[in-house]
């Protein structure tokens, strides 16, 4: 599926649905088409992916094994003008924490990805 038919951010909080959808069909290409170009992923092991090849290299080993993700309690979205702060409460007791911008299209995507802040 190629990114200009997946459905694209309407509201900041959008992405933290679109990402669960996604893991879980393993569709890696439509997770590096939520985050912008030169984007930074947060990794367990205290690296950090930045811009989208480093970022797709991340997901191609997260759903290599098919994990199952169920989505969290959204959080309610920080936002100032162009940027927005959203965080979801996972079931584990983590919490993620993400920076979304909005795009010349009114659409949003990610610019910071912190998917384990806690846990």
């Amino acid at each position: 599926m190629s990114s200009d038919v997946r459905t694209r951010a309407a509201r900041p909080e959008d992405l933290s649905r679109f990402i669960v959808e996604r893991l879980n069909a393993g569709d890696v290409e439509g997770l590096v088409a939520l985050y912008e170009p030169g984007a930074v992923l947060a990794l367990p092991n205290g690296q950090v992916a930045t811009g989208r090849a480093e970022i797709r290299q991340a997901y191609e080993h997260l759903v290599a094994d098919k994990p199952t993700f169920a989505p969290g309690q959204q959080q309610p979205t920080l936002q100032n003008g162009d940027l927005a702060l959203t965080s979801v409460r996972l079931a584990d007791g983590g919490v993620t924490v993400e920076v979304a911008r909005r795009q010349p299209d009114g659409t949003w995507l990610w610019a910071i990805d912190q998917p384990s802040l806690l846990g």
